[in-house]
Order: structure tokens, then C-alpha cells, then sequence
């Protein structure tokens, strides 16, 4: 695999990325922010590119991408809702609301469906805890969520 930016437009947007970065304690995280913020998640072709810039293994850079849930190896798909799956939200129905939320979205938890319209994720808290079960759609907090309304709101951003 080359990881020369020459021959790729990607990896010259990485270098640039990089650069921004330079003479930053640690700055692996602030890179892989900033590569998901380009490209919508983290292209596998960037990992051993990544490793290689920063002088670190291909090992420890796939290791930090897999260990924070934020960071997508994948892209997600049109529209992103979490569902909350902590003690409190699941006290009020959480599990029940997953359920249903796969079902009526066609997608299981941790998926994209294939189409690419919706990813439904697990998060395990939202601060939303008096007003649970809640969930999240493209950044929006959703207190008291059912599925119908989740649902809802993904249909009424997709038209």
C-alpha cells in the first residue's frame, strides 16, 4: 500500500491534517477527529497512513479507533440515532424501545441499514435521565423516546 501523497489526493489531505497538528502533545485523537470529520469515518487506508506520519504502530492506531465509539471505521448512514442503554433509561422501557426501534427502522442495534439511510447505535448515557428512555437523532436529544417518534423524525429529515 502506497502512503506516498503523490499518488493519492486522500493522503495529501492527510498530510495536511497532520501538519495542523504539529508540535501538539498527542495529537493522535485531534487527527482522527479531524479525518472523520472529512471523510465521515475513519477509511482503512488511513490507518497504517496515520501510524506511519505519527511514527506509531498500525496496531496502536487501529486500537485507539476501535476503543472510542465515536470513531466510525465505516460511514453511517443518512440519518444517526443512539438509543441510551444505561440503568436508568432501561428502568423506563429502554429495552423494549430498542426493540421496537429495530423493528419499525429496519436496522439492528450497532448497524447501518443497507440502503444507508439510518445507523441505530447504543450510548450509554445522554444526561437525560429523568426524562428517559431517551435517544438522540443527528445530534438532537429525544427525552421520553418511543419508536414512533424516533421514526417519525427520521422520515420527516429524510423528505
Amino acid at each position: 500500500m502506497a502512503l506516498d501523497a503523490a499518488a493519492n489526493p486522500r493522503l495529501a489531505r492527510l498530510d495536511e491534517i497532520v501538519r495542523s497538528h504539529a508540535g501538539r502533545e498527542g495529537p493522535l485523537l485531534p487527527i482522527l477527529h479531524d479525518v472523520q470529520a472529512e471523510w465521515g469515518h475513519i477509511p482503512a487506508e488511513m490507518i497504517p497512513a496515520i501510524a506511519d506520519r505519527l511514527n506509531l504502530t498500525r496496531a496502536e492506531v487501529h486500537g485507539v479507533v476501535s476503543f472510542y465509539h465515536d470513531f466510525r471505521e465505516a460511514p453511517a448512514g443518512r440519518r444517526v440515532v443512539k438509543l441510551c442503554r444505561s440503568e436508568a433509561c432501561k428502568a423506563v422501557g429502554a429495552d423494549a424501545l430498542a426493540a421496537e426501534a429495530e423493528a419499525r427502522l429496519g436496522v439492528a442495534m450497532g448497524e447501518t441499514r443497507a440502503d444507508g439511510a439510518v445507523t441505530l447505535e447504543p450510548v450509554y448515557c445522554l444526561g437525560l435521565c429523568a426524562c428517559g428512555p431517551a435517544a438522540m437523532v443527528d445530534g438532537e436529544i429525544v427525552g421520553r423516546a418511543d419508536a414512533a417518534r424516533i421514526e417519525a423524525t427520521v422520515k420527516e429529515r429524510d423528505a
